[in-house]
């Protein structure tokens, strides 16, 4: 299972990769396994500022139906457009290529709130 050092976590299995203000999320590697063959992407929430742990859009998998909740606060400035016609670059790389949304952070220290690989492994019984 790759988790890459680098990166944040939250209880939700979004990782998190911050670059000053600028956040871009998907989710991991363990959640894109969990939930199968990704089928659809849906955010409909750029240029929306929107809480952590509010819903920010949804993934649709063969079986089920998952929402994608904000990891930290703030406004989302970019939504993977590719990710409509390919949903399937979640499960190909989601660390890559699969990354979800960018938010510009209301509150950088929010992301002190954010697991770390370790702990992110501890929490998947890894």
């Amino acid at each position: 299972m790759n988790i890459p050092a680098e990166l944040k976590y939250t209880d939700d299995h979004e990782w998190i990769k911050v670059e000053g203000d600028v956040a871009t999320v998907g989710i991991t590697d363990f959640a894109q396994g969990e939930l199968g063959d990704i089928v659809y992407v849906e955010i409909e929430t750029e240029g929306e500022t929107i809480d952590a742990s509010e819903v920010f859009g949804t993934v649709e998998a063969v079986k089920t139906v998952s929402d994608l909740f904000m990891p930290l606060s703030g406004e989302i400035i970019e939504v993977n457009g590719d990710l409509e016609d390919s949903p399937e670059k979640v499960n190909e790389a989601p660390y890559e290529d699969g990354w979800m949304i960018k938010i510009k952070l209301s509150d950088t220290s929010e992301v002190e709130n954010l697991m770390t690989a370790d702990s992110y492994k501890a929490h998947i019984g890894g």
